[in-house]
């Protein structure tokens, strides 16, 4: 059962890294905190560093660096076209079991 649990968080992961970004720009290892917080689940870092590129590459977030403490750590935030995937995201998660099934096939 753990098996699926962590299979369909698994599925998650991009769409809550998406929704942290929305709430206030944040750092990966911030993302990495705050998911393991919302979930009891441990975010890979393999996961988090490339979406987060792969979202600024694309212009779905734009990245600066600032200081926190004595080091400077890159904190992303979305911009106008990240906050329109995750509306699109948010669209998609809240149509029916069937509606899904129906686009799908």
């Amino acid at each position: 059962m753990v098996n699926i649990i962590n299979a369909f968080i698994r599925g998650f992961e991009k769409p809550i890294i998406l929704w942290l970004l929305s709430r206030k720009p944040r750092h990966g290892y911030e993302i990495i905190k705050e998911f393991g917080s919302i979930t009891g689940r441990k975010l890979k870092p393999s996961i988090v560093y490339p979406f987060l590129h792969w979202l600024e590459k694309e212009g779905y977030a734009i990245s600066k660096y600032i200081e926190k403490g004595k080091r400077k750590v890159k904190c992303y935030s979305l911009t106008e076209k990240g906050e329109k995937l995750l509306k699109n995201v948010r669209t998609f998660f809240s149509k029916s079991i069937k509606e899904l099934i129906e686009e799908l096939i």
